[in-house]
């Protein structure tokens, strides 16, 4: 568990270092459990991003940039759900989609969902012409129903971030092996968050299911909850959990089965994120402007 939240930490390291910005692994592990935090407790995970671009900005990292990666991040961590997702809808193996059945529906839905994010992002990140002119007009929109005052300032400053915006989304456009490498190594991020549930399996002594299948059908719940608004996909994904692994684990360890994965993936997970958000404040909150060495520091 402790691997997966630093493995976003090494995309976003990779990222920035791609852009040119001298970033320490460090503050890019204090990013990751910053965004893991603030993803837990906010529906739909919608949280993540926006803390992690308020601390990389007291890093000296601009706005529009952190943006970029943060989306290159979300779409390629929702990326490999779609991908597993409709690989086993095309395939439909037999063991897996038996498990599957009583709960179709979600799987469907996480997928549909999924689909809509990803497509959406992409859009953003690779045709920023259209980025701008959406923010400008939603910009424009409010102004006209009066929720802010209609400011020229304000306007400008937006477009300006959008230029940036636009010079960094051509960047990643021109360079599509660094999205592909993000990509793969989020595939081995992904992957070994549902080990967790794979190794509670072994951890019971039990045998007789194949890992694989396990790792699937552990995918497939990420997949259902991932888009729901939910913090942390809370109540549902228990409830998928009892319900598609009831024949793997057997009546008397299903609850415990699920307490242990579902402890180990999500709540050890939260404690252990509100943990480093707290240092995160002191060490990036505190210094962070005033260290030019271990923030974003251009090269």
């Amino acid at each position: 568990m402790i691997t997966f939240i630093l493995g976003e930490a090494i995309i976003i390291c990779y990222l920035l270092r791609v852009l040119g910005y001298k970033v320490r692994a460090a503050r890019c592990y204090l990013y990751s459990f910053v965004g893991f935090f603030f993803s837990c407790i906010t529906p739909s995970a919608t949280g993540g991003q926006p803390a992690q671009v308020y601390y990389m900005k007291k890093d000296n990292i601009p706005i529009p940039e952190s943006t970029l990666v943060l989306m290159i991040v979300t779409i390629t961590y929702k990326m490999v759900l779609v991908v597993l997702g409709a690989l086993i809808l095309l395939f439909r193996p037999e063991r897996v989609m038996l498990y599957l059945e009583p709960v179709m529906f979600w799987m469907y839905l996480g997928l549909g969902l999924n689909v809509f994010c990803v497509t959406f992002m992409m859009t953003l990140v690779f045709h920023p012409k259209l980025a701008k002119w959406i923010m400008v007009k939603g910009l424009k929109l409010l102004e006209r129903l009066h929720l802010l005052r209609k400011k020229g300032k304000r306007l400008r400053r937006l477009e300006a971030s959008m230029d940036d915006y636009h010079a960094t989304g051509e960047f990643y456009w021109k360079h599509k092996p660094v999205v592909i490498r993000a990509f793969l190594i989020t595939v081995v991020q992904r992957l070994l968050l549902f080990l967790v549930t794979g190794l509670t399996y072994l951890a019971f002594g039990l045998s007789g299911e194949n890992l694989m299948t396990i790792l699937c059908l552990q995918g497939m719940i990420s997949l259902a909850v991932d888009m729901l608004p939910l913090p942390g996909g809370m109540g549902i994904s228990e409830k998928l959990f009892l319900s598609i692994f009831a024949p793997i684990f057997g009546s008397s360890l299903l609850l415990p089965a699920m307490i242990i994965s579902r402890g180990i993936s999500y709540y050890s997970q939260l404690t252990i994120s509100a943990v480093m958000t707290v240092a995160a404040h002191f060490i990036i909150g505190k210094k962070g402007s005033n260290e030019s060495d271990s923030g974003g520091t251009r090269i």
